[in-house]
């Protein structure tokens, strides 16, 4: 019950007072899987160093605790053990660093249960592999990276693993999304165009026909935004285009589709929500920009402090805050008016399949940008303009109105920060996304 309800403190003091001699197997293996499914790790490793047999016992469902990490992405780290920093803070702030030591644990834990089941016959393995459930395929459909890299590691005949479809954890991982497990096929080598060549038998769809349909509900919306998912559809499209063989881009299945029509027919939808989600927050953005424009070009003939009459040149022009008002002032209509073109050209925009690719996310980026800088310089016009006309004996006065119009840029930077990095990843860091970086496997 402690474990169930995740009181780590209340499961090792009860851990170091059982008597796990007058328990049975199976009270066991149900203790030890709470354990796990509590995810905490520390005491699993000390269940499992006294009684190993736990690494191959099978709970009610016939799963085993290798079984259960399966389904933890989340929950496995990816070193064995944590760097003397984060060792250093978690002696000294336990909480901070509790995660990132039971990731560490949980790392450890799959070795260790791994390590003791391949000294079975292969044919055991096999059959726990497969039974009751497809054990590497429920890792790879829900991204657990590292759980498959470990094992792997030390059985590497696991890459040819097929499902009951013909299908590779490397199809799995196309299916369902997962980046990180598919770019493990290109350290393969040659093995990478076997592997890429496998076809389900019912269906005779490709690597390519797979991925040209949408992925599940939430993996499609693991960025922000249609325009953004169907860009990052295009990506993977590409990406394994790439790599199965060229006759499978014009291959077709037993229905007698082609892998683009089906992901155009398939995103259809898609691109019109991207197309109307960008349309939207185009016009939006726009008339924002268009209202600062209107503001600070009107600003430029009604300068603070008024004219001389007799040369027609500002009263004020002498004094440094004048300057820094006109400053503002000109960089904001520069910038508002940049972004009114751009947004402008989003909306004109043809909105075929490559425009989602890099122009659009590319000019909703910049779009933004240019709005943000013109509010922010709107906002140093008019501090500007307040330190010109008031006195200096209204201080306080005037750091609380500058306060408060303060608020309105950085209350638009933090409302629209994340859907500007979304933008920036998707237009220049997602190209980076299918690309081999760093070993895995060796």
């Amino acid at each position: 019950m402690a474990a169930l309800f995740g009181h780590r403190d209340m499961v090792i003091y009860l851990y170091s007072q059982t008597d796990f001699t007058s328990l049975s197997n199976v009270q066991l293996v149900d203790i030890f899987h709470a354990i796990i499914y509590a995810n905490i790790f520390d005491v699993a490793l000390w269940m499992l160093e006294r009684y190993q047999i736990l690494a191959t016992s099978c709970n009610r469902a016939m799963e085993t605790g290798l079984h259960l990490l399966a389904r933890k992405p989340l929950a496995i780290g990816h070193r064995k053990n944590l760097n003397f920093f984060q060792w250093l803070g978690h002696l000294m702030f336990e909480g901070m660093f509790h995660k990132a030591k039971m990731r560490s644990l949980a790392h450890k834990l799959v070795e260790d249960i791994w390590n003791l089941i391949i000294q079975k016959s292969d044919e055991e393995v096999s059959d726990l592999l497969r039974k009751p459930t497809r054990l590497l395929f429920d890792a790879a459909s829900c991204g657990n990276v590292e759980f498959l890299v470990i094992l792997i590691r030390s059985y590497p005949d696991l890459i040819w693993k097929v499902d009951r479809r013909n299908r590779s954890l490397f199809h799995i991982a196309a299916i369902n999304r997962h980046e990180s497990i598919f770019n493990i096929i290109y350290e393969l080598g040659a093995i990478k165009d076997l592997i890429a060549s496998y076809r389900e038998e019912a269906t005779n769809n490709t690597l390519l026909h797979l991925v040209a349909s949408l992925p599940p509900h939430d993996r499609l919306h693991i960025v922000s935004g249609a325009a953004l998912q169907m860009q990052r559809e295009i990506l993977w499209f590409k990406a394994v285009k790439k790599i199965v063989p060229r006759s499978y881009i014009k291959s077709k299945n037993k229905e007698g589709e082609l892998a683009q029509d089906i992901f155009t027919n398939g995103h259809k939808e898609l691109r019109k929500e991207g197309e109307k989600w960008m349309k939207d927050t185009a016009t939006s953005c726009m008339l924002v920009a268009t209202l600062i424009a209107t503001v600070v070009f009107a600003a430029a003939f009604t300068v603070p402090g008024g004219n001389n009459e007799e040369s027609g040149l500002p009263i004020l022009q002498k004094k440094k805050w004048f300057n820094i008002f006109i400053l503002s002032d000109a960089v904001a209509l520069c910038s508002s008016s940049t972004s009114i073109v751009i947004f402008l050209s989003i909306l004109t925009s043809r909105y075929a399949e490559d425009d989602f690719l890099v122009s659009l996310p590319s000019r909703l980026m910049l779009g933004l940008l240019a709005l943000f800088v013109s509010i922010i310089a709107m906002v140093i016009a008019f501090c500007a303009t307040l330190f010109l006309i008031y006195d200096r004996r209204l201080a306080w006065n005037l750091a609380f109105i500058i306060s408060l119009a303060s608020i309105t840029a950085f209350s638009f930077a933090l409302l629209h920060v994340q859907l500007w990095f979304d933008t920036l990843r998707s237009a220049y860091w997602s190209k980076f996304l299918f690309q081999h970086r760093k070993h895995r496997l060796h």
